[in-house]
């Protein structure tokens, strides 16, 4: 497949599992298309990594999710570090 054809591959599932894992928090993620790339293949490569020590095959996706969704929780700021949205009103 080469190279150009493996990172396009790694966009593709990234963007899916980030997008998943968005979609398994609650509330609004106010987080970007990159950021959403970074999470999802994060989560893809650390959660098949985990699933291939255990010898879970594609039962791994459970933890791709489940590391995805950890990560949008703590960039999105909800783990208690982070950024904190602040509205400010003029008076």
């Amino acid at each position: 497949m080469g190279i150009i054809g493996s990172i396009i591959s790694l966009a593709i599932v990234g963007l899916i599992i980030g997008g998943l894992g968005r979609l398994i928090v609650p509330g609004r993620n106010r987080i970007g298309l990159l950021s959403t790339l970074g999470v999802g293949v994060t989560g893809a490569v650390v959660g098949a990594l985990i699933g291939g020590l255990l010898g879970l095959g594609l039962f791994s996706i459970v933890f791709e999710l489940a590391i995805s969704a950890g990560l949008v929780y703590l960039v999105t700021g909800r783990g208690g570090r982070g950024r904190h949205l602040v509205s400010r009103r003029s008076s």
